[in-house]
């Protein structure tokens, strides 16, 4: 996260990470985890990143999250770019960055989610219910 999207990792300070086969889940470490600690727990927190391949890749609702504190890889779109994204429609970017994925955001709070950026155009990785939606309003 640091790397790629300059999200300091001391922001991350306060979570656990749990992994459960290909996905990974942020938790609030509390005090009251220790109580907790004797329950059979099948998935807790935010699932934050999945495997995909041989890349991990972070979840929607997690740069939804945490995009925010992005210095990096972070892209500005328009309306215009994101109902080409919704299209399916990969846009054209100049960025000084590696491939990879980017968030996608409009302002500075409005986090989208995830773009994925390959040798100059950006493609939408919008789960595909988020994209139903919003074409729908």
């Amino acid at each position: 996260m640091e790397c790629r999207f300059g999200i300091s990792r001391k922001r991350f300070a306060d979570y656990l990470v749990f992994r459960k086969r290909h996905s990974w889940f942020l938790f609030r470490n509390t005090r009251l985890l220790t109580s907790a600690a004797q329950l059979k727990v099948t998935q807790v927190g935010l699932k934050a990143f999945q495997q995909v391949a041989g890349f991990v890749k972070p979840t929607t609702r997690f740069i939804q999250s945490f995009g925010r504190f992005a210095t990096r890889a972070k892209l500005q779109i328009n309306n215009d770019s994101l109902q080409a994204l919704l299209r399916g429609e990969k846009i054209p970017v100049d960025m000084t960055l590696d491939n990879g994925y980017v968030i996608l955001a409009m302002g500075e709070d409005n986090i989208l989610g995830l773009g994925l950026y390959i040798n100059g155009m950006v493609s939408s990785q919008l789960p595909k219910k988020e994209i139903r939606s919003a074409m729908l309003t």
